[in-house]
């Protein structure tokens, strides 16, 4: 069990790294357990190595338990960071996993000079939303049909 304290540091040996392509087989497995519309994994490899600027995982108990993706968009007016993926083993959601990997991903794109981070979730992923409430992030606006079921997407927004 991975026991998270006040300062969002584990107690268990949870520790968070760059992701590496040997970590994709792990990161697909997570991706495949966490999503109905899973990210194919030609598309984890190319995401990695050609568009993120950051990739990384979360290990504990020996193994690779989560992870979270994200890159640096620049509208030209403003620099933003943008959450592309976070996922985390379901056996070991609650242990404040995903919260250390957000954080990280939050804490690249403020030192590039983001203002904002940005991600888009599904509008019926009630947990999904409302973990990103509890970490600061609002509602903004929906995109229709933004799935390839056709459901709408809710974008959510955190300013630095």
């Amino acid at each position: 069990m991975v026991v998270i304290n006040s300062e969002g540091s584990t107690r268990a040996g949870c520790t968070i790294r760059r992701a590496t392509l040997d970590d994709i087989p792990d990161i697909y497995r997570i991706e495949l357990m966490c999503f109905d519309d899973p990210w194919d994994y030609k598309s984890m490899i190319e995401m990695m190595t050609v568009f993120l600027t950051s990739f990384y995982v979360a290990e504990a108990e020996g193994r690779v338990v989560g992870f979270s993706a994200g890159a640096v968009e620049d509208t030209g007016e403003e620099k933003y960071g943008h959450v592309c993926n976070l996922g985390v083993s379901p056996d070991m959601r609650r242990f404040g996993i995903g919260r250390l990997l957000l954080r990280k991903l939050e804490r690249d794109f403020f030192m590039d000079g983001c203002t904002a981070c940005s991600l888009e979730v599904r509008k019926s992923n009630a947990n999904a939303r409302d973990f990103y409430t509890r970490v600061g992030y609002e509602d903004v606006i929906t995109f229709a049909e933004y799935y390839k079921d056709g459901e709408d997407a809710v974008v959510m927004m955190r300013w630095f």
